[in-house]
């Protein structure tokens, strides 16, 4: 096949082209694997089936790399005029105006994202219709360096403080360097007491271990601490989506796991890849985790009891 060959794929009721499928992507070395526009495409299609209910509703972020992972990055809000008719948007307010944010609601899509060389999918913790009342926590665990066992001591703390507190989370491979825990939340509070909850769990954490963690924003105040990030709660913030490709050399993906496997000796941030997040998903590692939100109100009030 040529590199400036089209390629037609079938996804879901429709058919999307897909140029030049040859095109290098991630470019491969001594370590890293080789992986095309088309692998792209290959791995977004089969991942769909688990993907889509993390994407469906949500305003994204585009991380776009037309000349693959050593490009130039461009991160895109605004839906190009472009874009197929059929491929959903959402209006949302910003500061000063509106952005008009694409919305993957299915397969086909996903497949014109790969197309478009979006190689990773970052979404809103909101959805359409409830924009400003987020169904999802994030904590980011970002360690200092390359040693991930920060990053393990501090996702099982954080687990056992979300337990104390009855609500159940969930834990995901970020694909570069740390872990996500994520929890369900019911959608009746704004992003602002979203985040002020959990910057308050996380300071409890802290607290409990100032020498470990620290919330500090800035990296000069954190020293080599494992940075605990709430920033992702804010409006407009955005995470990385469970089953998206990394913009990294052998193409990490951001991957969903079970608590069980967080003992794994060879786990880190970048476990899985396109080669084998596909088995992973279909192992179902987040089951029944997400099918029902809780409210903050009883987890506050747990929190302030054990805060003192």
């Amino acid at each position: 096949m040529s590199k400036d060959a089209t390629r037609t794929v079938r996804a879901g009721r429709r058919t999307v082209e897909v140029h030049r499928p040859e095109k290098v992507l991630f470019p491969g070395d001594g370590a890293a694997k080789e992986y095309t526009k088309s692998d792209l495409v290959d791995y977004y299609r089969a991942v769909a089936p688990f993907m889509l209910p993390h994407l469906r509703g949500r305003p994204l972020m585009l991380e776009r790399l037309p000349d693959g992972v050593g490009g130039p990055t461009f991160m895109q809000k605004n839906t190009p005029d472009g874009y197929p008719d059929w491929i959903s948007r959402v209006e949302v307010t910003k500061e000063g105006g509106t952005v008009r944010h694409t919305v993957c609601d299915d397969t086909a899509t996903l497949v014109y994202l790969a197309d478009q060389a979006c190689l990773t999918l970052h979404r809103w913790l909101s959805r359409v219709g409830r924009v400003g009342q987020p169904d999802r926590m994030v904590f980011d665990l970002d360690p200092f360096g390359d040693d991930f066992t920060p990053v393990h001591e501090a996702a099982w703390l954080l687990a056992e403080l979300l337990d104390e507190l009855k609500l159940p989370s969930a834990l995901m491979t970020t694909g570069s360097r740390g872990l996500h825990v994520v929890v369900p939340v019911q959608g009746h509070h704004d992003f602002d007491e979203v985040r002020e909850f959990a910057k308050d769990v996380a300071d409890t954490l802290v607290a409990a271990h100032p020498e470990k963690f620290t919330t500090a924003a800035r990296k000069k105040d954190r020293g080599e601490r494992l940075y605990l990030d709430v920033q992702r709660n804010g409006y407009a913030q955005t995470a990385v989506v469970p089953f998206t490709v990394r913009a990294k050399r052998g193409a990490p993906v951001a991957t969903p796991m079970s608590w069980n496997q967080l003992d794994d000796p060879v786990l880190d941030a970048r476990r899985w890849s396109i080669e084998d997040a596909v088995e992973q998903a279909r192992t179902n590692p987040w089951a029944g985790v997400m099918a029902k939100g809780r409210a903050l109100g009883p987890a506050r009030r747990r929190l302030n009891a054990l805060r003192g």
